[in-house]
């Protein structure tokens, strides 16, 4: 058996349409849309709305922490377009979901990054495509377990919840062969990004889990140049399947 994981996918379409090439299944981890492009400030969707230059300054001012300055940055270009700010982003969110289930493999498991917007997800599912968010799921004999979304921020990303509900789904997997979540288990190397320097937010409650239910494995994604990619508990490898929109690689896991 044969499975390809990918997270982090960020509007990489064409990549993700190869991405099951190969393997029995796909399972994605999350983060499917690109809002701002931390590479390339000419992409994403604040970057279509208000152009690169203050796409670079929204990113300039979030990158040295100084929140409340880029918040009130984003808050003034809102404010300048002509009605709803809201319509806006959703006409470009539903695009991008458009043209990222149009490739997605099948079949595919798929739970939520801290980034997307889930709520819109069953509009653009196609049969073969399993949401999946505090669920398990059997994959070749294996138990999956799947939990989507991020922790609390000061980035304030749309699919951030409390510690507590992100607890609550973890106890609703239990023991699984294959823990997949979007953000890693709390461990210091795995949360480190090399690039952005600075550390990302990891789960406690993940980590709480491996070592208690000492799955086979788990997988993430959400910190895109990691420390370390990967990292042994007890008998659980853990890895960061990579950061899908640099590298259009899929992680692949056979057994």
């Amino acid at each position: 058996m044969r499975v390809h994981v990918v997270s982090d996918v960020h509007g990489r379409a064409d990549a993700l349409a190869r991405a099951g090439d190969g393997a029995d299944a796909l399972v994605c981890l999350g983060d499917l849309i690109l809002f701002v492009d931390y590479d390339d400030h000419s992409q994403g969707i604040f970057a279509e709305l208000f152009g690169a230059e203050r796409a670079a300054e929204f990113i300039a001012l979030r990158t040295a922490k100084r929140f409340d300055e880029a918040r009130a940055l984003s808050a003034g270009l809102w404010a300048s377009l002509d009605g709803d700010p809201r319509e806006h982003i959703e006409r470009s969110v539903r695009r991008q979901y458009g043209e990222i289930f149009a490739a997605m493999p099948v079949p595919a498991y798929l739970t939520p990054g801290n980034v997307d917007l889930p709520r819109y997800w069953p509009e653009y599912a196609r049969p073969g495509h399993r949401v999946l968010d505090g669920e398990t799921a059997e994959i070749g004999g294996l138990r999956f377990g799947f939990v989507g979304g991020g922790l609390r921020t000061p980035y304030r990303t749309p699919n951030e919840i409390d510690d507590e509900e992100f607890a609550r789904k973890v106890e609703a997997v239990g023991a699984v062969d294959v823990l997949c979540c979007h953000i890693p288990p709390a461990v210091p190397e795995l949360l480190y990004d090399v690039v952005a320097r600075r550390f990302e937010r990891g789960s406690e409650a993940v980590l709480e889990a491996i070592r208690r239910t000492r799955p086979r494995y788990a997988l993430f994604g959400h910190v895109h140049q990691p420390l370390a990619s990967r990292v042994r508990i007890g008998r659980t490898e853990c890895v960061n399947v990579g950061h899908f929109r640099g590298t259009g690689t899929p992680f692949a896991l056979e057994w």
